[in-house]
């Protein structure tokens, strides 16, 4: 079979983007300070994807992003990128 991830986009189930390292540190600081969750990096990119497209969205839409991951494994690489 086919990889799950390219089935599931070749038969319009799935749509994949992406956000820049920059993008996601940003993303990575903002809900630490926010919201007092430390996410994970892949879950960064995730929700500074988020942050750009929902502005594109209707009015009520619900949007599910999974947060996966531990972001205290990436404390290190988000500070030695951040600067802190």
């Amino acid at each position: 079979m086919k990889n799950l991830f390219l089935f599931l986009k070749e038969r319009g189930r799935a749509e994949y983007h992406s956000a820049t390292d920059d993008e996601a540190l940003e993303a990575f600081k903002r809900v630490s300070r926010l919201e007092g969750i430390i996410p994970a990096l892949e879950t960064s990119h995730a929700l500074a994807y988020l942050e750009k497209l929902c502005p594109s969205l209707p009015d009520k839409t619900k949007v599910v992003l999974s947060c996966s991951g531990r972001g205290d494994k990436d404390v290190h690489t988000a500070i030695k990128y951040l600067q802190v």
